[in-house]
């Protein structure tokens, strides 16, 4: 016969209550463990939620300030939230490549990184190592380089200029944006090549080289394509271009390894921020310039500025800076850049 267990309603009660506890209990520790775990998850899901600065180591106007504006406006409208852009000039690029690198990984200052920086952190003018300290986010495009003289400049050709500078070495003058950039390493490595010794000027961007080449104060100019509308204006001719093909935009101006100079210099940009980004705030920055740099919008502006699009996703960008440091630890060996360095 089986036995009936009589019901205590206080016991029954007490432990009702030892399984509610129990269940409140884990609930509780569920919702500790959703409050600290995903924090960090949590706070980029809700990114951007104030204005992204945005650092441009060049002066306004050049064709690198244009083509991260144009970058700019068209991720801001992807997040959600406007792109301030912040020219900080100076020192070839690296004064702000240096704020960049010494802002608060956040998310909220990211910026252009110049090729350079593989560079420059190997001359001592950028304390720390583009490989390591700084978090890449997308290759956006290259430049279009070149060498372009007033049009009431006696130069008619690029072999005049080799000409006039075996005649009188270091005389004629050339303009560029800074002591070791793109401009000023690529005309050196011409120099080299064509066996003649120019004097370089150096400016804080290309924009203030171009309106002392157009004044005539300078013989040369060295620069991206910020001489393409005054070529077409008829205030510069261009000479030579530095890619490894001929712009479609200038396809009747030969290459410098066309007319014989085995140089080619096309410093593609990119945008990063500082070290220790949080990853799903990465992510959504990747996201965003990805869908920028392939915009119609952007690459409208691109092909104004002559600048082919070259993009590389972060991670591929990353790998893309340390094969290009390792050509700079040889080019400056080769170049003695250090000593120029130390001349200026």
């Amino acid at each position: 016969m089986k036995r009936e267990i009589p019901t205590n309603p206080l016991r029954r009660r007490l432990l009702l209550g030892a399984g509610a506890a129990t269940a409140a209990g884990a609930a509780g520790i569920t919702g500790l463990a959703s409050a600290l775990l995903p924090a960090a998850a949590r706070a980029a899901s809700g990114y951007p939620e104030r204005p992204i600065t945005f650092i441009c180591p060049w002066p306004v106007g050049g064709t690198a300030d244009q083509s991260m504006r144009a970058l700019c406006q068209v991720a801001s409208g992807l997040l959600k939230q406007s792109i301030v852009v912040e020219n900080r000039a100076g020192a070839s690029g690296m004064i702000g490549t240096r704020a960049l690198a010494r802002a608060k990984p956040d998310g909220y200052t990211i910026g252009q990184i110049p090729i350079s920086v593989t560079r420059f952190s190997q001359l001592g003018m950028l304390e720390i190592d583009p490989r390591r300290e700084l978090t890449y986010l997308a290759r956006t495009s290259g430049q279009t380089f070149g060498i372009a003289v007033p049009a009431s400049s006696p130069y008619e050709t690029l072999q005049e200029v080799v000409a006039a500078a075996k005649a009188n070495p270091g005389k004629v003058t050339y303009g560029h944006a800074g002591v070791g950039g793109a401009t000023h390493v690529g005309m050196e490595q011409f120099a080299m090549a064509a066996g003649v010794r120019f004097n370089a000027i150096a400016y804080k961007g290309g924009a203030q080289a171009l309106q002392d080449v157009l004044a005539g104060q300078v013989d040369l100019l060295a620069d991206s394509s910020s001489w393409a509308p005054h070529v077409e204006a008829g205030k510069l001719r261009l000479l030579a271009t530095w890619g490894a093909q001929r712009t479609p935009r200038f396809k009747d101006t030969p290459t410098l390894r066309e007319l014989g100079y085995d140089v080619v210099v096309e410093a593609p940009n990119g945008i990063g921020a500082p070290a220790g980004l949080d990853p799903a705030v990465e992510s959504r920055l990747r996201e965003a310039f990805r869908a920028a740099v392939g915009s119609d919008e952007f690459r409208q502006v691109a092909a104004r500025i002559d600048a082919p699009v070259m993009y590389l996703d972060g991670p591929d960008y990353k790998k893309y800076i340390g094969t290009v440091y390792e050509q700079e630890t040889q080019l400056i060996q080769r170049l003695r850049l250090k000593e120029l360095l130390q001349q200026t």
